[in-house]
């Protein structure tokens, strides 16, 4: 599957190139060994021009991680209005998530939050605390409707926090041209973490 960045329309705007490419090789060379220039150069632009969207490298990380999770908040809202079966509801999250995270924005967010968070300033943080916790709270919805049903076992609170560190931690080891291709290892996760939530339920 192709990246968000081979997709991108050749109408998108400057900012949106430039926080796709920031995220695609802040995730291969990391935040401090990924240079303004080589951003610059990547998209098309000289050095000074980056400037002229972002205020600074640190806003162009943030803007990285945000992207990815409004994304994936706009993706989540579609799909829980659409469906109003919670075994579907929570499958549908579960694979979302899972997509975002290997072929998406989302992915290239995720490994900014785990391997860059410690770039940001606290004044940095903030915005992204917020995004978080709006995505957290659709997942909290989906889980508290599926224990309800019998689908998840367990207390709403920590099964949500367990299945979602679990889920982004694959960010660190999972390669999709590795022993499982992507389909297959979403439903194995998906078997590992929620083995009540069957086709058949």
């Amino acid at each position: 599957m192709k990246s968000a960045l081979e997709t991108l329309p050749p109408e998108a705007d400057t900012r949106t190139r430039i926080i796709l490419t920031a995220g695609r090789l802040f995730h291969r060379h990391g935040y401090e060994r990924t240079t303004v220039r080589e951003l610059a150069d990547a998209v098309g632009l000289k050095s000074g021009s980056l400037f002229h969207h972002f205020r600074s490298k640190e806003e162009i990380l943030v803007a990285v991680m945000a992207n990815g999770i409004q994304s994936v908040i706009n993706e989540a809202r579609a799909l829980l209005a659409r469906n109003h079966d919670p075994a579907a509801r929570l499958e549908g999250m579960l694979r979302l998530h899972m997509h975002s995270i290997i072929s998406g924005v989302g992915g290239d967010a995720m490994h900014a939050m785990i391997y860059e968070w410690r770039s940001l300033s606290p004044e940095a943080r903030e915005p992204i605390r917020t995004l978080s916790e709006a995505y957290e709270q659709l997942w909290h919805q989906v889980i508290d409707d599926a224990v309800a049903h019998g689908l998840a076992r367990g207390d709403p609170i920590i099964l949500r926090k367990y299945l979602l560190a679990g889920l982004n931690s694959t960010v660190r080891w999972y390669r999709p041209e590795g022993r499982l291709a992507p389909e297959a290892f979403i439903q194995q996760l998906q078997q590992a973490a929620l083995p009540d939530l069957q086709p058949d339920s």
